[in-house]
């Protein structure tokens, strides 16, 4: 069947102000649109974007043994990849390729649940990634302050925190290509210095030591935290699609090399660590793996995993920072929030997203780290179970639409995948503090009453929200919708 997304005579925008029966349910060719030509994200600059997504090394890991001992932090990061990242990533695959757009997992809960659930999507994962962005300026600054003493606090680390944010947000202004090279040379920095670590510890390596287990003493928060915060956010890439070189080959090919290299990343250093020195789980807390570095090559080696440890934070950083803003884009072209939300820069970049995201992570800056990896952990459980819901409804409501990566499951196939992780997510809710969980769920309930306020403004015509008509054949319809599914 003829793609409506051929036809000819359209109009630059939508206005919103009237039309208000519009629903998620075409799919075809059409990528996100924009008013400046840039450059798009190769599959290698892809490939470090969605590591520094999900993972960006193993800095942050060490307390997976100091919580639960080093066979379960070994086998926690051989494991859990295949309960939560595997599903995950393969959901991301199909999904990100049926819609190869802007905005992502939004459009994929829109288009199966409808608007409403699209927007609190999209507001509880803009939320959690932006929580999750503050966690990178400050990081940055605990393993600086050893070489700069005066950045441990006060007015000094607050200015630092601020113009790192600041010149950080400004890489992202200049455009996401050079964002994606960027994240492939900080990679190389951060992963060869363990490969160099690994090298030198082989003569010392005890195997013995990977088997030391107390299943008495385990910190099962901690310990499903850790795995969970350095193994998820797969889906965070899908908001940028629209911004990806040929995304219907590349994101599933970009999502598996990632995949290899984000496990190889985490396990391979705790093998060495763990299997070259006596474990003491005191010991292993954030900023480890520098201590066992200059044990094992020297002074050099430890300053190296330090700096790789600051450069990996920027990369979260701005990888982060990435999905966020153009997420926040992707929902303006489609009418979800106002029309200013989708201005472009001179070097196609989202403006306003990338200021809007910038203003909340210095406002939330203030949390701790324990605070913020619960409170986004939290958040984005919420919306995972909207993208498994959204996996499995447009599975079963438009089974014969294009899906050019297709999980090779059937429909009772992609529930059972779906089951684990859905589990998981059921137990780290469990186990989240009260205070966090208190506070994530107002966020939830002020997404809930945000939508309908942004609607009654619309009405009003407070603010200007249109639809890109470069979407309306891909997104929207107010007939027909179920043929044009059909390739």
């Amino acid at each position: 069947m003829q793609k409506l997304s051929q036809t000819a005579n359209r109009q630059p925008t939508v206005a919103r102000g009237e039309d208000s029966g519009a629903e998620y349910v075409n799919i075809g060719e059409v990528t996100s649109p924009r008013s400046v030509k840039v450059k798009k994200v190769a599959i290698l600059p892809l490939i470090f974007l969605i590591f520094y997504e999900v993972s960006g090394g193993p800095f942050g890991i060490e307390d997976s043994v100091g919580a639960a001992g080093p066979l379960l932090a070994l086998v926690g990061f051989l494991v859990f990849p295949f309960i939560w990242s595997v599903p995950e990533a393969l959901i991301t695959a199909e999904m990100g390729t049926m819609f190869p757009v802007n905005g992502g997992y939004v459009v994929w809960v829109a288009s199966a649940l409808g608007p409403y659930w699209g927007f609190q999507q999209g507001w509880m994962k803009w939320l959690s990634g932006v929580i999750d962005n503050t966690l990178y300026p400050v990081l940055f600054l605990d393993y600086l302050k050893f070489a700069i003493p005066a950045l441990g606090g006060g007015w000094p680390r607050l200015l630092a925190t601020l113009a790192l944010t600041i010149v950080l947000t400004y890489m992202n202004y200049r455009g996401l290509t050079i964002v994606g090279w960027v994240a492939v040379a900080l990679g190389v920095f951060s992963i060869l210095p363990f490969v160099v670590m690994g090298l030198v510890a082989i003569p010392k390596l005890e195997p013995s030591r990977w088997f030391e287990v107390n299943l008495h003493d385990v910190n099962w928060n901690l310990y499903l935290n850790t795995l969970f915060w350095n193994l998820n956010y797969w889906d965070s890439i899908s908001t940028l699609a629209g911004e990806v070189e040929n995304p219907k080959r590349t994101l599933p090919k970009a999502l598996f090399y990632a995949f290899i290299l984000v496990v190889l990343g985490c396990f391979f250093p705790l093998l060495i660590g763990i299997g070259t020195l006596p474990v003491n789980r005191e010991l292993w807390t954030a900023g480890y793996f520098s201590d066992i570095a200059k044990m094992i090559g020297g002074v050099w080696l430890g300053w190296w995993i330090q700096a790789a440890a600051a450069m990996s934070n920027m990369g979260m950083f701005v990888a982060e920072m990435s999905s966020d803003s153009f997420q926040l884009l992707g929902m303006a072209e489609r009418g979800m929030l106002p029309k200013f939300f989708g201005k472009r820069s001179r070097y196609g970049t989202p403006l306003v997203g990338i200021l809007f995201s910038a203003s909340g992570v210095i406002l939330l800056s203030g949390l701790s780290f324990q605070e913020i990896v619960a409170a986004e952990n939290f958040l984005y459980c919420f919306g995972m179970i909207l993208e498994f819901i959204s996996f499995v409804r447009l599975r079963m409501k438009y089974p014969a639409a294009s899906r050019p990566y297709k999980v090779p499951l059937g429909t009772v196939g992609s529930v059972l995948m779906c089951v684990r992780p859905t589990i998981l997510i059921c137990v780290v809710l469990a186990l989240s503090p009260l205070k966090v969980a208190m506070v994530s769920l107002i966020f939830v309930v002020i997404g809930l009453v945000l939508q309908p306020s942004l609607k009654y403004v619309e009405r009003k015509r407070w603010l200007k929200f249109s639809v890109s008509a470069d979407l309306l054949d891909l997104d929207y319809s107010t007939h027909g919708g179920a043929d044009t599914l059909m390739q």
